[in-house]
């Protein structure tokens, strides 16, 4: 089964700015400043690619909102494994 990607927003602090956090469902992380000059979904685009970089992963990677305000990145590329398509039977 793929492993997927979550991002989210580290609020700044006394110390250090805000950051963008990327973390696979395996543990490995990446966290980068947050960029003012791109707007959320571009600093949620570019951690999640820091992490598929450093992790040498390849694919097209597919976001969705999650309703605590992170997001998911999903590997769609190639076979489903054990994923589906809308309106396939079951």
């Amino acid at each position: 089964m793929r492993q997927s990607i979550i991002t989210y927003f580290i609020g700044p602090t006394n110390y250090r700015g805000s950051r963008i956090k990327a973390k696979a469902s395996g543990g490995s992380s990446v966290t980068l400043d947050w960029d003012h000059a791109m707007n959320p979904a571009g600093n949620h685009r570019a951690a999640a690619k820091a992490l598929a970089d450093k992790l040498e992963w390849s694919g097209e990677f597919v976001a969705g909102g999650m309703a605590d305000g992170s997001t998911v990145f999903v590997d769609c590329s190639g076979d489903f494994g054990d994923g589906f398509r809308s309106g396939d039977k079951a």
